[in-house]
């Protein structure tokens, strides 16, 4: 049975992070994962998991909350850190076993690209998590508005991602709606030889398919009926204020930087 996807999804409240800017949230957003890349030691590891910890307590969510997200990519975090904990060959050998060895370096850096995983897990979930898919819209297109000088369709690129997020969480709710349903006919997908398990799928992906595609034409059917026509010529309902909150909050991102490139260059 497949495990609530918060990715996407967006849990109304009134925390200092719903009310920032959501230009201010992209940016800080795109900046920490490029930023989280200069860690490279535990103490740095261990800065970075409090500026997040500081982060999703100010958008008022639940640590257990933004956790229980982690459930569907348990697998991929897993697989980078087993893959990472074998396949290093640097540093002294810590343990053998046949042709199995694992070296000091797997396990350090075994350890650091899965917190590094989380860690962008955790705040790419914030951002969803505290802005409306229209708020999204609107900060990514008035982010890349300077790009329409060049006709860049920045309105379509911005609506589209937006689109796209949304569909996440609508996605795995269906596909895990068809899973039930096969399971209550009798269909088994969590055991068995591999083979059978990947024959188990094309009955689930088949009805995913075509309800996604289904979700696709009505909403363009919606959009067309509502008149709508593209950027060209629409005015905002909601528009976009930054205020003092969104500067400190890209004022501790510089903070973060300098930090990890301290515990990284100097310490």
């Amino acid at each position: 049975m497949m495990e609530k996807m918060i990715f996407g999804r967006y849990i109304p409240a009134d925390s200092i992070a719903h009310r920032m800017d959501p230009r201010a949230k992209l940016i800080f957003v795109f900046a920490f994962i490029a930023i989280i890349f200069i860690a490279n030691d535990v103490w740095g590891y261990v800065v970075a998991a409090a500026f997040t910890y500081i982060s999703i307590k100010l958008s008022g969510l639940s640590l257990k909350f933004l956790m229980s997200g982690l459930k569907p990519v348990m697998i991929l975090i897993a697989f980078t850190f087993l893959l990472q904990l074998f396949f290093a060959r640097e540093g002294n050998i810590v343990f053998e076993l046949g042709f199995i060895r694992i070296y000091e370096e797997g396990i350090r850096q075994a350890f650091f690209i899965s917190m590094r995983f989380t860690l962008l897990v955790f705040m790419t979930s914030l951002l969803t998590l505290t802005t409306t898919p229209i708020s999204i819209t609107d900060g990514l297109e008035s982010l890349l508005n300077p790009l329409k000088k060049i006709k860049f369709p920045a309105h379509e690129l911005a609506l589209m991602m937006s689109i796209a997020l949304r569909f996440i969480p609508t996605l795995m709710d269906e596909t895990d709606k068809i899973m039930k349903a096969q399971m209550a006919r009798g269909s088994d997908m969590s055991s068995g030889p591999l083979k059978d398990r990947i024959k188990a799928i094309v009955p689930l992906m088949i009805p995913l398919f075509v309800n996604a595609f289904k979700r696709a034409e009505d909403l363009a059917t919606a959009m067309e009926v509502r008149g709508y026509r593209g950027g060209e010529g629409r005015t905002k309902y909601r528009l976009l204020f930054w205020k003092a909150r969104d500067t400190f909050a890209l004022l501790s991102l510089v903070l973060l930087a300098a930090a990890l490139a301290a515990f990284r260059f100097w310490i």
